[in-house]
């Protein structure tokens, strides 16, 4: 067991690890930390205002998508539990952790060393300093599970097929990495994968890597989405008239804050006046600079941030400085309440925002899977490419109606709401898939 700073994390790791040797539904992902929301779920005190760090929202939200869809109305570990190893890396081993968090997100506050990013990329994440550290929590929380693991990061799979597990490994986006491939052919491996087309390029990258795939171990599930969030799509009308309500977002890392920026020197005048045209909420995430710069401009445009549950308000903020509390603000104050997204075209945001039935403007790609989602939806659709210099004139075009037509907004927006159901119930089809295997 490795060695923690805090005490109390002791307890919770052996909890956690109980929880997942008795569950039905072993889930392991890498996310970051939430160490005082494990205190919390596991009955000790804890802080709400310690600072979390938060490598990706999609990697948790996925794993509690799955997880929820398990547990129906209420919580019940023996249906399903989620660990993130990152939580119980060595105290010796913590400086790695805050370096690479910190690296990250200075990479998406700075496009320009965007490059460093893909060339980190390029290596494949097996090559990431974090990997060492978070290899000894997770062989511990795993070394009794005898079923199947269900992992939602293709570090924590390729580990543990390593060490002899049967894993079903999570391929969240319509893009396959090579280090999916590593174990390709080692029969105590699966995969889930986002669509056909998924399917193909997962066995044509094995085969590129000489891995005998079994197309047999491969099943076709759609994303993993919180049913929360699809729930969010029963009573959403698309917009026809009147004000248009729109989430503007950042991701884990606190990607895209120059265009956040940009967007909002712009929306805030609008905001300001006696007849404003759109209603904004601001997803800042966990990154307290975010939610600072949006509380200073709005300071200097003389616009009020409301309440997050004030759907009268014209601008609201959405920020906790820890990740499940921040998620569980995106899916109670934005999904429901949304016409449209304003995000990058990522594994998380994207794929939630169109299953609540809402449209996509989407901010600058992060990698290769973000370019072929974008692409998808478009192709739907239901997404434009966002133009920064110009946003309020392109809301204006696409709320315009054609002619007698619907305008691109309401037509996107039917397009969201009629979108294939594989979108839909991809964390039913990963449950289904992990019974299978059994």
């Amino acid at each position: 067991m490795p060695e923690l700073f805090d005490p109390a994390l002791t307890k919770t790791l052996k909890k956690d690890k109980q929880y997942l040797e008795n569950t039905k539904l072993p889930i392991i992902t890498v996310s970051g930390t939430y160490q005082e929301d494990l205190k919390r779920m596991h009955g000790l005190p804890d802080d709400n205002t310690i600072q979390d760090i938060v490598f990706s929202r999609a990697h948790y939200s996925m794993a509690v998508g799955v997880a929820c869809q398990a547990w129906g109305d209420e919580q019940d570990p023996k249906k399903a539990w989620v660990a993130d190893p990152t939580n119980y890396v060595a105290a010796d081993d913590w400086f790695s952790i805050k370096l690479t968090d910190k690296v990250g997100q200075t990479i998406a506050r700075h496009p320009f060393l965007k490059t460093i990013k893909d060339l980190i990329d390029r290596f494949g994440r097996q090559k990431l300093p974090i990997l060492n550290s978070i290899t000894q929590p997770l062989l511990y929380l795993t070394e009794n599970i005898q079923q199947p693991i269900l992992s939602l990061h293709i570090a924590t799979g390729n580990i543990l097929v390593g060490q002899g597990k049967t894993v079903l490994q999570v391929i969240t986006d319509p893009h396959v990495r090579y280090d999916y491939v590593t174990y390709a052919d080692q029969p105590n491996l699966y995969y889930c994968v986002f669509d056909e087309n998924t399917k193909l390029e997962l066995l044509e990258k094995a085969a590129l890597q000489q891995k005998d795939i079994d197309a047999n171990r491969i099943f076709v599930t759609g994303p993993p989405i919180d049913p929360r969030i699809i729930a969010a799509r029963i009573k959403k009308q698309p917009w026809r008239s009147g004000l248009l309500k729109l989430v503007l977002t950042t991701g884990g890392l606190g990607t895209n804050k120059t265009e956040i920026e940009q967007l909002l020197q712009q929306f805030l005048p609008n905001l300001r006046k006696q007849k404003p045209s759109i209603k904004l909420v601001i997803y800042a995430g966990t990154h307290l600079d975010i939610a600072n710069m949006v509380r200073e401009m709005s300071t200097a445009h003389r616009v009020k941030i409301g309440e997050n549950y004030d759907k009268s308000a014209q601008l609201r903020l959405l920020y906790h400085p820890q990740i499940v509390d921040a998620n569980e603000l995106l899916i109670k104050y934005a999904f429901p309440w949304a016409h449209g997204f304003i995000t990058k075209p990522s594994g998380d945001m994207a794929y939630d925002a169109v299953a609540a039935g809402c449209f996509l403007l989407t901010l600058r790609e992060w990698g290769e899977w973000e370019h072929r989602i974008r692409e998808i939806f478009e192709q739907q659709d239901i997404s434009r490419r966002a133009t920064l210099d110009h946003i309020m004139t392109q809301l204006s075009v696409l709320q315009s109606a054609r002619g007698t037509a619907q305008s691109w907004v309401e037509a996107a927006m039917h397009h969201a709401l009629r979108v294939d159901k594989l979108y839909l119930t991809g964390a039913k089809n990963i449950i289904s898939a992990h019974q299978k295997i059994q």
